[in-house]
């Protein structure tokens, strides 16, 4: 198949292609007339980095699913070096994730002095149990917006200072 249908099929541009073959991930056949010409199992590679970008993987991290792939296996991910990445990626959304936590029981604490009687509260009649509302003590709800965090991962800082 030529550049055009590949990229159509595969939900990507003709300049991502070139620059994945630039990239030495694709490797693009040249016709008769100096066109380029993509086997089937290239789409098959286009989706697997895609896949991977979208999870937040660089371009550099895709390369041995690439290989992978090549090499005839079914999977990206079927590859021992494959899933050395998938650890090292895992290990940096650890790390990203215990630095957000400090940053966010920072700022709690920069709240909590700044506004002794301001909490954190749940919202009882919104379906996602991990928003949480910005309040004065005793406030009437829906005086201040929402904000999602990190879809639960991240509890929420508790006041432990003594009630009124």
């Amino acid at each position: 198949m030529r550049i055009g249908e590949l990229a159509e099929r595969a939900g990507v541009s003709t300049r991502a292609l070139r620059y994945y073959e630039q990239q030495g991930l694709l490797v693009a056949r040249r016709s008769s007339n100096g066109y380029r010409q993509y086997e089937e199992s290239d789409l098959r590679l286009v989706q697997e980095i895609r896949s991977l970008l979208a999870a937040g993987f660089t371009l550099e991290d895709t390369r041995p699913f690439v290989d992978c792939l090549r090499a005839g296996h079914r999977e990206g991910s079927a590859c021992p070096e494959s899933v050395a990445v998938y650890r090292r990626k895992l290990a940096e959304i650890d790390a990203d994730l215990r630095t957000l936590i400090r940053r966010r029981a920072e700022v709690a604490g920069q709240l909590a002095r700044a506004c002794p009687g301001c909490v954190l509260s749940p919202e009882e009649n919104d379906d996602h149990a991990d928003d949480r509302e910005l309040r004065r003590a005793g406030a009437p709800r829906g005086q201040a917006g929402t904000g999602r965090l990190l879809d639960g991962v991240v509890p929420p800082v508790q006041d432990d200072r003594a009630g009124p």
